[in-house]
């Protein structure tokens, strides 16, 4: 797992590896992500995690995994985790990539800092890999990722219907893409958001993304 991002204050650099900030550096502000309230985990088949080794256990599963490849979302800061995110379903040949398993804690969740998260991963995919498409998959039933999804840039492709079972429910997948031809137009958006001009003296955006 990678500790995702670094720009301004918000999150470390894309390219140190997650195996850098391991579960005994971030496993206990992970706690407190991972054991959030049940109505945040519907749309996850995993959590929440609520006891100190259940989560020492599935840190150290995500450390092994190639792919889904894990990042820490860490606040510069006070060098605590507040989320975690993963990049999946590679596929080298055709350069296609995903992002999933977004788990934001609390303190992330609608904040500038979330938002540049998403943009400096998504930077790397394009910019660092240099791949053609990267997507995003949810719950149709899922409207606050739907939301983010095109918040993001992502274009709406499509529902896959029952494309599988998740907690006993048949779920249908809502599709989402950004392609390569359009990361420099959406690299500008993300970066007029997050200047510094955009915000006020309270930290409230002055024009939405």
């Amino acid at each position: 797992m990678r500790a995702a991002c670094r720009r301004r204050n918000y999150c470390r650099d894309v390219s140190a590896g997650w195996r850098n900030c391991r579960q005994k550096k971030h496993g206990s502000s992970l706690r407190e992500v991972y054991a959030s309230p049940p109505e945040n985990w519907t749309y996850l088949s995993i959590g929440p995690i609520t006891d100190a080794d259940g989560l020492e256990a599935y840190l150290a599963k995500l450390e092994q995994s190639a792919d889904p490849y894990w990042f820490a979302i860490v606040e510069q800061e006070s060098g605590r985790a507040v989320g975690t995110v993963a990049l999946m379903r590679t596929d080298t040949a055709n350069r296609t990539i995903e992002v999933g398993w977004v788990v934001y804690g609390e303190k992330l969740k609608r904040t500038r800092a979330a938002t540049e998260a998403q943009f400096l991963l998504m930077q790397y995919v394009f910019e660092t890999l240099h791949y053609r498409r990267y997507e995003w998959k949810c719950d149709a039933l899922n409207a606050p990722s739907c939301r983010a999804a095109e918040r993001l840039g992502f274009t709406y492709e499509g529902t896959f219907r029952q494309d599988r079972i998740n907690r006993g429910r048949s779920r249908d997948t809502n599709w989402y893409s950004v392609i390569d031809s359009e990361w420099s137009e959406r690299k500008r958006r993300f970066l007029d958001w997050l200047s510094d001009d955009n915000f006020d003296a309270q930290g409230r955006q002055k024009k939405p993304l």
